[in-house]
């Protein structure tokens, strides 16, 4: 077995078998809902490509999304939309969308590993950092909140053509900024994020 199941493995010997990896993306966009997932994999399940989303092709995410929703036992997804994140700030929406997933699961899991965060919940939990790197379960989460934010992002390049959603998924990429630039903000774009680039880039709103 690889080290990605180091903990999982730590955890199964305790005798917690129910063990729920948590992860979101999104958190840096200037566009767009943060997303959240929670996944439960089955004890001594190692899924070959598993790694940390941001590292692998949209093809093999695709791969890898249809196979966690196969093997998992349970599966969260947790969505917190742009206004609540201009009302709460992005990192208690990230939060907040953690626990959704979590709340999702069809099972209670007996621990959380979590990537970098704290989920509001009395369920007993490890932060990790760079954890979608060192635990299988949260790798399979942050598959799952990738894959389903991007498929997010390709309905939002149609309701806002122009802005190239689809290509760079709501970041402030040199393109985006200079779509916003040209063609205004959106109500999905993140104003309290478009403040900082906003005498750059001549925003106005």
């Amino acid at each position: 077995m690889s080290d990605i199941l180091t903990y999982e493995r730590g955890y199964w010997e305790q005798g917690k078998r129910w063990i729920a990896g948590v992860d979101e993306v999104g958190r840096g966009c200037l566009f767009g809902d943060v997303v959240a997932a929670a996944v439960i994999l089955p004890e001594g399940l190692e899924l070959e490509g598993v790694n940390d989303s941001k590292k692998l092709s949209e093809k093999k995410r695709d791969t890898l999304f249809e196979l966690i929703m196969e093997q998992a036992l349970a599966v969260g997804v947790g969505i917190v939309d742009v206004p609540t994140i201009e009302r709460i700030n992005i990192k208690q929406a990230a939060r907040a969308a953690m626990k959704q997933a979590v709340d999702q699961l069809q099972v209670r899991p007996d621990l959380l590993l979590v990537d970098a965060e704290k989920v509001d919940t009395d369920i007993e939990q490890l932060a990790l950092i760079h954890g979608d790197a060192l635990s299988q379960s949260i790798a399979a989460a942050s598959i799952i909140a990738k894959v389903t934010r991007d498929r997010m992002c390709l309905a939002w390049e149609l309701e806002y053509p122009g802005y190239e959603i689809a290509i760079h998924k709501g970041y402030a990429t040199r393109v985006h900024r200079e779509r916003i630039a040209e063609l205004g903000a959106t109500p999905l774009h993140r104003r309290t994020f478009l403040r900082n680039i906003v005498y750059e880039q001549q925003v106005l709103f």
